[in-house]
């Protein structure tokens, strides 16, 4: 009798990570790649981050520590909230994480049951949809586009609540945004947290790309209201994607629900990640350097893409992508990116990772890389499609 296999892993792949593969597999094979389809920084740790980690590793045995995570960790967040947004949070509130990835399991586990409707833009960040979907959860699709910025508004999310029949449990916003990069601005982000409350959906607030903006700076969801569960990460602005930590801030109402979940799932983040966070604090220098570096990088993508029948593109206002409609020339990204990879050797992610339905037409771009590099691709892309 053949053995029975859990439905929860039926769950679509992360595309990027199958896009890095195949790079990868070409590299192997000897052939160059540039690599533009991870949404990774093109720089280790800060500097600070690592000599702080030498240090404690000769006076720390690295055992576990609170499921929480440090407290000295825990307080230096909080006071981040302060310097940055000028909001208060008590270090209470704060729970460090085994990267955002570890957040969005906890958070989604101890604010929704199987069966509750939580609601999400497309295009957006798959793993959002796929973990949802494993934990039972029903995901409803709000579609923006360029219209709306790719950005929810009220009254989209009126529309969707009347389509569902008016009951939605949750609603996962981006600011900025995986794929486009898009940002909504102080007013609307208020306008959708007040809408929240009022009609008792749970607000998840994605914000691991704030640090890394190129004209207003973006504001925490938590400066209009308590209620809402933040999500940040040390993987983007600070550079540490590999060391897996990230934290969130929580209302109080769901702080013993995830700490229990966090023992049991976790025990608790990793102990070397999380000295080396704390460090990374004092290294902005460092980390606003490769900001610039990003801008850069995607001045002159904006520049160069339209001269390679890149038409259409979003407006790329944070984070390090610029998600590209090619509808002008495919109707199926997935193909397009890999005939992309195999004719130039540039690797991008087709856009049915972040929009399932109509993501055949757009493709994610990353410039979190080598200047160097991101001007030969270019220059590449240009050749092919002239």
């Amino acid at each position: 009798m053949a053995l029975k296999v859990s439905s929860r892993g039926l769950v679509p792949p992360f595309i990027v990570m199958d896009v890095m593969r195949k790079a990868n597999q070409r590299e192997a094979r000897g052939k160059h790649v540039i690599h533009m389809e991870v949404g990774q920084p093109g720089t280790g740790a800060p500097i600070g981050a690592l000599n702080a980690v030498k240090s404690a590793m000769l006076c720390d045995r690295m055992g576990y520590t609170d499921a929480f995570g440090l407290s000295l960790l825990r307080q230096r967040i909080a006071m981040h909230y302060q310097e940055k947004y000028n909001v208060q949070v008590s270090p209470d509130n704060i729970v460090v994480t085994t990267g955002s990835s570890g957040a969005f399991v906890l958070s989604f586990l101890a604010a929704f049951d199987v069966g509750d409707k939580v609601a999400l833009t497309s295009p957006g960040y798959p793993a959002y949809r796929n973990i949802l979907t494993a934990l039972g959860i029903e995901v409803i699709d709000i579609p923006t586009d360029a219209k709306t910025n790719f950005q929810p508004n009220v009254e989209v999310l009126t529309t969707v609540l009347n389509r569902v029949g008016g009951c939605v449990d949750g609603l996962i916003i981006a600011s900025p945004s995986n794929p486009t990069g898009t940002m909504l601005n102080t007013p609307e982000l208020y306008k959708i947290v007040e809408y929240c409350n009022d009609q008792g959906i749970r607000l998840v607030s994605d914000e691991i790309y704030h640090g890394i903006t190129y004209k207003e700076r973006a504001q925490t969801a938590i400066a209009c209201s308590r209620d809402t569960i933040v999500i940040n990460s040390f993987s983007k602005y600070f550079s540490m994607t590999g060391w897996r930590i990230g934290w969130m801030v929580l209302p109080n109402d769901l702080l013993r629900a995830v700490e229990c979940l966090g023992q049991n799932l976790f025990i608790s983040p990793p102990t070397i990640s999380q000295y080396a966070a704390l460090a990374s604090f004092d290294c902005c220098d460092e980390l606003d350097a490769n900001v610039a570096r990003y801008a850069s990088n995607r001045s002159i993508l904006l520049e160069q893409l339209p001269k390679a029948n890149f038409k259409k593109l979003a407006s790329a206002d944070g984070a390090f992508y610029i998600y590209a409609d090619v509808s002008n020339v495919t109707d199926d990204s997935s193909k397009f990116c890999s005939n992309m990879l195999e004719s130039t050797g540039v690797a991008a992610t087709p856009g049915i990772d972040f929009d399932p339905s109509r993501g055949k037409h757009f493709v994610r771009f990353s410039f979190s890389g080598d200047q160097g590099d991101i001007k030969e691709a270019m220059e590449r892309l240009i050749r092919w499609q002239s």
